[in-house]
């Protein structure tokens, strides 16, 4: 009896040793928002989304959109491990980890699928919360096979220059502020008041820029953003902070580079 349940045992172990263990996805392969949620709440719920409507301005989406990223990527991994949505099980889903153009864009669907069904079949967040649909016209579009990603690191955050300047200075009451640059007569030139971005935010659209190698909300701008120390390498760098900036909701739809100090910040590289 006692070697039946020694053998029983051994058999038990040996067979969920076999179960194949599915682990996380890499993190840096999972598209970023692009965009932050609670950006210029109504009051009612409602906040400005990522991509502007056919009248020119934000479309409305609730303010806990998107979600956080560490929520978002928790639930994509549990997506990806069943193989469909597990809140909309007719949906399947796949993440391929190659570079390949099918590969990216399936990605990107996994990652449109568990934005939209965060809580429930159809319940989440709409893809307008985000550049998702930016991006993939982006991989879509591009024709000199894959682009390559930069590595998703903290060196961007690092070596990103400081805007050098806060939003909502002197506000006039119609949506106007004070920019960091003054204009002829010696006052500073007038920005929306929303202008510049958090840091946080700012961070967000220059990493989902970095790793597409373009503006993701203007497909054909290219962004470089080279790691070392040379004066091209730190203009290359301020350059793609100016493009993420002017280009936050879309093509030319951002904040001016008056907005911040970058232009100065360039020429005291320059000369």
């Amino acid at each position: 009896m006692k070697f039946t349940l020694i053998a029983a045992s051994a058999l038990l172990a040996s067979g969920v040793s076999a179960i194949p263990v599915k682990r996380d996805v890499p993190a840096n392969l999972i598209p970023e928002f692009g965009f932050s949620a609670g950006r210029n709440p109504t009051g009612t719920g409602d906040c400005d989304g990522a991509v502007n409507g056919p009248n020119g301005q934000p479309i409305k989406i609730p303010c806990a959109c998107p979600p956080d990223r560490g929520d978002f990527i928790r639930k994509l991994n549990d997506n990806v491990r069943a193989g469909r949505a597990t809140n909309n099980p007719g949906v399947a889903v796949s993440f391929p980890l190659d570079s390949s153009k099918g590969s990216q864009l399936a990605r990107m669907q996994t990652a449109i699928v568990t934005l939209q069904n965060l809580n429930g079949p159809g319940k989440g967040c709409p893809v307008v919360a985000t550049t998702f649909l930016a991006q993939q016209k982006a991989i879509q579009d591009f024709n000199g096979g894959p682009p390559a990603p930069a590595p998703v690191d903290n060196s961007i955050a690092a070596l990103a220059p400081d805007l050098g300047f806060t939003a909502g200075r002197n506000p006039t009451g119609t949506g106007d502020c004070d920019g960091a640059v003054n204009g002829p007569n010696g006052q500073p030139i007038k920005i929306p008041c929303a202008c510049p971005p958090n840091r946080d935010a700012f961070i967000a659209a220059l990493t989902a820029n970095v790793n597409a190698g373009r503006a993701v909300n203007n497909p054909g701008i290219r962004v470089d953003f080279p790691r070392g120390n040379s004066n091209g390498e730190k203009v290359a760098r301020i350059q793609a902070s100016l493009i993420t900036l002017q280009n936050l909701n879309g093509p030319g739809r951002g904040c001016p580079a008056v907005s911040s100090t970058l232009l100065a910040q360039q020429k005291a590289i320059t000369g």
